[in-house]
């Protein structure tokens, strides 16, 4: 008997075995984290350090640890340097790699695939291999233990990114509608401005929010530029902050990361959709 047929027959198995397993395995995964960072902050000392208590479940919700995090950390701080610094750093890459995106997808010149192929290799280099030759420059350019630093340094990983998935993106709008716009007489910056970019707000909106989640949670360029506490984005300030050789103050540990987590979450869910068809649309004809 067909597949077909047993879904004919069997509905309530298609469901379980279609949808409502697959689904619970998804869920299971995706909301798994989420769900133990909460009971973790959410556990008085008391309940988190005793073995006799379930790891799975709350039995006397506590704000201890979350009033630790705001008063005997620099956590506030942490959250607008991150902000600050994600924020521009975006702008910066989508300001770069929008326009170069666009050439790329749109002129003609001698060498464009391989500048495109060796743009999106930089963007491959690992971050490891590039720190230390990193600092030494923000040294020279009196950036060092400085948020400026990161807003320096992040484009140099973000703009690759989005250049290739601008060109990509750029390359599934018909170039035809471009040359009728200037056929009536705009320029070919008019062209993009008023024709391509307004057209390809999914993709920009896709590459603006992998830019702001790659600039929020950055730790290497992070941990190795910033060393003041006052200067700390959320990542490296709360790890170093909240951990004392082998020790962990878990309870606030959980509670930065949920916070810090927050804002990410809020953003994708607004524009999942938008997002989704974005990258796909510049993956697949990129």
């Amino acid at each position: 008997m067909t597949a077909r047929g047993i879904r004919t027959q069997h509905p309530t198995i298609d469901r379980w075995l279609y949808l409502y397993i697959p689904m619970g395995f998804a869920l299971f995964f995706l909301v798994g984290p989420f769900y133990w960072m909460a009971i973790t902050a959410l556990k008085p000392d008391s309940e988190l350090y005793d073995g006799a208590h379930s790891p799975l479940y709350v039995a006397t919700p506590s704000l201890e640890h979350f009033y630790y995090l705001f008063e005997k950390t620099e956590f506030l701080t942490w959250t607008k340097n991150t902000m600050m610094v994600a924020t521009l750093s975006t702008a910066i890459a989508l300001l770069l790699g929008v326009p170069a995106g666009y050439a790329l997808a749109r002129l003609r010149f001698r060498g464009a695939d391989f500048i495109g192929t060796a743009i999106f290799v930089t963007y491959l280099v690992p971050t490891s291999l590039l720190f230390i030759p990193m600092v030494e420059v923000m040294a020279d350019l009196g950036l060092d233990d400085s948020i400026w630093a990161l807003v320096v340094v992040y484009p140099t990983f973000l703009v690759p990114f989005v250049t290739w998935l601008m060109s990509g993106y750029f390359r599934t709008i018909p170039s035809e509608l471009e040359d009728c716009g200037r056929i009536d007489g705009l320029t070919r910056f008019g062209a993009m401005l008023r024709i391509a970019i307004p057209l390809a707000r999914p993709g920009i909106l896709s590459a603006g929010i992998f830019a702001f989640t790659l600039s929020w949670n950055e730790f290497i360029y992070a941990l190795t530029l910033v060393t003041a506490s006052s200067e700390r984005t959320i990542p490296v300030g709360v790890l170093v902050q909240l951990t004392r050789a082998d020790f962990y103050f878990w309870g606030p540990l959980m509670a930065g990361a949920l916070l810090g987590s927050v804002p990410v979450a809020i953003i994708y869910s607004f524009f999942v959709d938008q997002y989704a068809s974005g990258l796909t649309a510049g993956a697949v004809k990129g």
